[in-house]
């Protein structure tokens, strides 16, 4: 079961339709699910009783669009509606305990002018115990001059980039879509590979595994030493082998690059169909749900994130 979070925002409605897709393909059931506060689900009589009515009646609205808006996408995929009592963060992620997949818009109606990222999405995606992708608002179309071509578009609308010169191919075809997989070595990324080649393979999408190399020091970032990084390549190739083992239809494309991670991850997610982060790399503090970068391309990724939870 896949569950996404609605609230009536254009970018809930876009995450009801990219989870119906995904449901779809994975061919298992979608639970469209909206909270309230605990006392809308509560009877209520006197001077409350008309706000308590009209608020139900809200919520009913709010899950039977995003109902029609997931039917749209895939006609036929069993989607059911969840009214949700009490604080939408804790509400979602308890209804999503045993959930393959939990689905969010990235800011909803609430959302403070400015921010990438709303308190609801970024505490479902720091807390809940399952994978969790969130969704961007679908960027308004480009005028394009008559006659010239348009690109293709993908699901959610967002459009698939970028080059393969420079990367290596395990074989099978492309569909046109690709799938950028942050890569550093640690457990959590072990586990968003695994995420990303999944989706990659059901989608007949390229994947891109990058690693951000580079050694700090007091004005930025210096590329590392030539011996150090051609370790950190093959380690890159021998972590994607042995996933390419369960996944020989996929086309991968394997990249170490000079910089910051979440400035190389960013550019390289520009155009990209999904993002692919662990909950948390190397060097995070034991109990964190959320390292550092995981928790930055939460404001900065271009396209759809999904935060794979490791084990």
């Amino acid at each position: 079961m896949i569950i996404v979070g609605v609230d009536g925002s254009r970018a809930g409605l876009e995450a009801a339709g990219w989870a119906a897709v995904e449901a779809a393909l994975r061919r298992t059931p979608l639970t469209v699910a909206h909270a309230v506060p605990r006392w809308v689900c509560e009877a209520a009589g006197g001077r409350y009783a008309e706000v308590n009515r009209w608020m139900r009646e809200g919520a009913q609205t709010v899950l039977a669009t995003a109902h029609d808006r997931a039917l749209r996408e895939r006609p036929g995929l069993l989607v059911e509606t969840l009214l949700l009592p009490g604080d939408p963060r804790t509400a979602l992620i308890k209804a999503a305990e045993d959930a393959e997949l939990l689905v969010v818009g990235s800011r909803g109606i609430g959302g403070v002018r400015g921010l990438l990222v709303g308190s609801v999405a970024y505490g479902v995606a720091a807390h809940a115990r399952t994978d969790v992708v969130l969704v961007r608002d679908r960027p308004p179309p480009k005028a394009h001059p008559p006659g010239s071509p348009e690109r293709g578009s993908s699901q959610g609308g967002w459009s698939a980039g970028g080059s393969s010169a420079g990367g290596s191919s395990a074989g099978g075809s492309s569909a046109g879509g690709e799938v950028v997989a942050g890569v550093d070595g640690s457990t959590g990324a072990h586990r968003a590979l695994g995420f990303a080649f999944d989706y990659a393979e059901r989608h007949g999408m390229r994947l891109r595994a990058v690693q951000a190399w580079a050694w700090p020091h007091a004005e930025g970032f210096a590329p590392a030493d030539p011996i150090s990084e051609q370790d950190v390549r093959q380690t890159l190739q021998e972590v994607l082998a042995r996933h390419r083992e369960r996944h020989p239809g996929v086309d991968v494309i394997a990249e170490v690059v000079h910089g910051h991670p979440v400035e190389v991850l960013r550019e390289a997610a520009a155009g990209a169909d999904l993002l692919v982060v662990g909950s948390r790399g190397h060097g995070q503090l034991a109990g964190m749900l959320m390292g550092s970068i995981s928790q930055a391309m939460l404001h900065h990724a271009p396209c759809p994130l999904a935060v794979a939870r490791h084990a």
